[in-house]
């Protein structure tokens, strides 16, 4: 459905040519991103005929999609009033803002976690289906170089009054913040064990809008509201992650940003620079690694001196994590021998943050094997992960996963067919109990390595042991 607009749209024709994408390209684009939303869109070049020269504006969620299609082309975001289409609907780019004031920067988060489970998106599929902009990593330049220029706020206190947004602000103590720090850590373990689709992982997103929320809309001293921000950073942060997990690539960036800037209002700057090494992750994962390593070298300029020794090499293994994927073997390298220098120092006395708890040797063990996996590398692969799957344990459900993958790509790379397989087996049965969109795209690419041996009977085999698994699996 349309509704029409008074004259031709020539903003959006002049953004279609500057994109260079035609009538039929941008339709195409459009109800492919649908598609993926579990929508099922029929336009054709007409529409978009009409769109541009009738100046038709589509319902729905079509003109979030009409954005993020053409943001993927020109690879930076694109506001909805760029092409002509603001009064499409009222919903704000929420999310994608670094404010340089403390108050706007609470706006900032709290409408992000009241959009995000904000009534029109009932019966809809959730705002990332309707507000569906595209992933794009340019859209950290401006978070990351605010936060290097000023990793704090002056202060942070509050004294908040009804016209803030609350009929009755609350006044909040230590023991609000104790509550969102618990919830935090219930939800790392969670989705430690059963992923970011979990439906108790799913509850994070709730605990922003309804605790959250209205305390980072209350009263606090600034003692206080360092802590309250410092809490609402991490449960941010494992919004993010947790979207970023299940294949929600655009509402983890909006989370990412928004837990950056919390992070800032907290003056923490250790887990500053760990919402900068999860943003440098995804980054990474989505093809982008030269930027996945500016981002994780951020995180560790600001933290030289301040960081524990743990905390260091976990942001140097995120580094060599992005020069893998950009193809640099000696930073890659480099940034692992600084990880593991850091990581011998580490002591168990050490003041290591809560949000930390995940990193040992296991876990370097197993980026090291990615590493290498991205150098093609499979010797030093099939090393890596054979140490980093000496301990299984039940709290890291996704992360085995994630090795046995990786550990059956070595072997295939090494010329084991059958050991190939016989990981992959593992990995799926893994991948079967938990819910992680990233851990079923890795199993799809180790069956796409497997497509030249298609009929022997091993492969034959894992495919159809796959196979409910990938019919389970969004589109």
């Amino acid at each position: 459905m349309s509704r029409e607009q008074r004259g031709p749209n020539e903003k959006l024709g002049a953004v279609l040519a500057l994109a260079g994408i035609s009538n039929a390209g941008l339709a195409r684009r459009v109800n492919d991103l649908g598609a993926q939303r579990g929508l099922t869109l029929r336009y054709d070049k007409t529409s978009v005929a009409r769109w541009v020269s009738k100046g038709m504006v589509p319902q729905g969620a079509a003109p979030h999609l009409i954005a993020a299609a053409i943001g993927q082309k020109l690879g930076r975001p694109v506001p909805l009033h760029e092409i002509g289409l603001a009064d499409a609907d009222p919903a704000p780019e929420v999310g994608l803002a670094f404010p340089r004031d403390v108050g706007q920067a609470v706006r900032s988060a709290t409408d992000l976690y009241r959009l995000d489970l904000a009534g029109r998106r009932a019966g809809s599929g959730g705002i990332w289906q309707s507000l569906a902009g595209s992933f794009a990593v340019s859209a950290y330049a401006t978070p990351a170089s605010r936060w290097l220029i000023t990793p704090a706020d002056s202060s942070v206190a509050r004294d908040a009054s009804p016209s803030d947004g609350s009929s009755a602000p609350t006044r909040v103590g230590h023991s609000d913040v104790r509550k969102l720090r618990e919830a935090a850590e219930d939800a790392r373990r969670w989705d430690s064990k059963y992923g970011g689709g979990d439906w108790r992982s799913s509850m994070v997103p709730e605990c922003l809008r309804v605790e959250a929320a209205p305390l980072l809309l209350g009263s606090y001293s600034d003692e206080v509201g360092r802590a309250l921000f410092g809490a609402s950073a991490e449960l941010t942060r494992l919004a993010g992650w947790m979207a970023f997990d299940t294949g929600q690539q655009e509402a983890a960036q909006r989370y990412y940003i928004q837990a950056l800037r919390l992070a800032r209002a907290a003056a923490d700057v250790p887990l500053g620079g760990y919402v900068l090494a999860s943003m440098s992750l995804q980054a990474t994962y989505r093809g982008f690694g030269d930027e996945g390593v500016d981002l994780a070298q951020a995180a560790l300029e600001r933290n030289r001196g301040l960081a524990t020794a743990r905390t260091m090499s976990f942001f140097r293994l995120v580094e060599a994590r992005a020069h893998a994927r950009a193809g640099d073997a000696h930073a890659a390298g480099g940034a692992l021998k600084a990880a593991e220098g850091w990581l011998e120092r580490a002591r168990d006395g050490d003041p290591d943050p809560s949000w930390l708890g995940f990193y040992s040797y296991d876990r370097f063990a197993a980026d090291a094997a990615e590493c290498y996996r991205d150098l093609k590398a499979p010797r030093q692969v099939r090393r890596f992960t054979e140490q980093a799957l000496s301990k299984p344990t039940e709290e890291f459900v996704r992360s085995h996963g994630l090795r046995l993958v990786v550990s059956a790509v070595a072997e295939l790379e090494s010329g084991n067919l059958d050991a190939a397989c016989e990981q992959g087996v593992r990995a799926v049965e893994v991948a079967g109990r938990i819910s992680s969109a990233r851990t079923t795209e890795y199993v799809k690419d180790l069956l796409h390595r497997l497509e030249p041996y298609g009929d022997e009977p091993r492969v034959v085999e894992l495919r159809e042991r796959a196979r409910p698994l990938l019919m389970a699996a969004p589109a």
